[in-house]
């Protein structure tokens, strides 16, 4: 038996295979997705082959980032600006609607009681059953993106840190360092001499995290602690940075 012979059909169906996956998670999958949904009344953006929703979302993130600089305003109404997509396909579609990651199907909810179904269930029915490969990398799985008897296992295990005297501890702990960033505040303004300074609040607000953290996990050793965590800031942008974004591959799962 000669080496073509035997080569070419395990190709064929190789490609076979292949191409009938692709089918079906790129086209069968999909438009039976959107049926079901939209029997139960429930529409959304139509899906696009390969990106789904991807392209839009990324155009009217771009449009909003314009228009907010371009009016230099200022307004409280921040999900236009921040997920322009949600509150367009809200006023479209309803408060909740279906919206494609690529090939992956994403439901939108909008309605308080279907949010606490989600977070209160615990049948499984609703599993963190999706995480982009760089986030699964650096954040593991833990009580947050856990399932099932993982998920258990690592509750037992932050559960005591959770007690009533512990919590009285990190209070104490959260006023003290709110009272710190307060004074700092007061400092600035106080050495601008016209009683205004501009404060970079997504800065100031991360800082006071990392303190609360810091102070609370390593008590009085915080400086510690606030290396720690500026060593995982700086590893979280190297993760990003270094990864490829093509959603048309990331997104597809066979």
């Amino acid at each position: 038996m000669d080496v073509p012979s035997v080569v070419i059909p395990i190709l064929v169906v190789l490609v076979s295979r292949l191409l009938t996956s692709a089918l079906v998670h790129l086209l069968w999958k999909p438009y039976a997705i959107t049926k079901l949904f939209r029997g139960q009344g429930i529409t959304g953006p139509k899906y696009r082959l390969f990106v789904g929703s991807l392209p839009e979302i990324k155009r009217m993130k771009a449009a909003a980032a314009a228009d907010e600089v371009a009016a230099g305003a200022h307004s409280h109404d921040f999900i236009p600006i921040v997920l322009p997509q949600h509150s367009k396909w809200a006023t479209d579609h309803g408060k909740t609607f279906l919206y494609w990651l690529g090939a992956v199907p994403a439901v939108s909810l909008g309605r308080v009681e279907q949010v606490k179904q989600v977070l209160l269930e615990r049948t499984g029915s609703f599993t963190k059953n999706y995480m982009n490969a760089n986030l699964e990398a650096l954040l593991g799985k833990g009580l947050i993106l856990a399932n099932g008897e993982d998920w258990e296992r690592h509750r037992k295990v932050v559960h005591p840190a959770f007690n009533h005297d512990k919590l009285k501890f990190m209070s104490v702990v959260m006023a003290e360092s709110v009272e710190s960033m307060v004074q700092r505040w007061q400092s600035q303004i106080q050495q601008a001499g016209n009683n205004q300074v501009e404060l970079d609040l997504s800065r100031e607000l991360s800082e006071l995290t990392s303190d609360v953290i810091t102070r609370s996990a390593f008590g009085s050793s915080h400086e510690e602690g606030k290396e720690v965590y500026q060593a995982q800031k700086e590893l979280q942008e190297l993760a990003f940075s270094s990864s490829l974004d093509v959603p048309a591959l990331v997104f597809l799962r066979y």
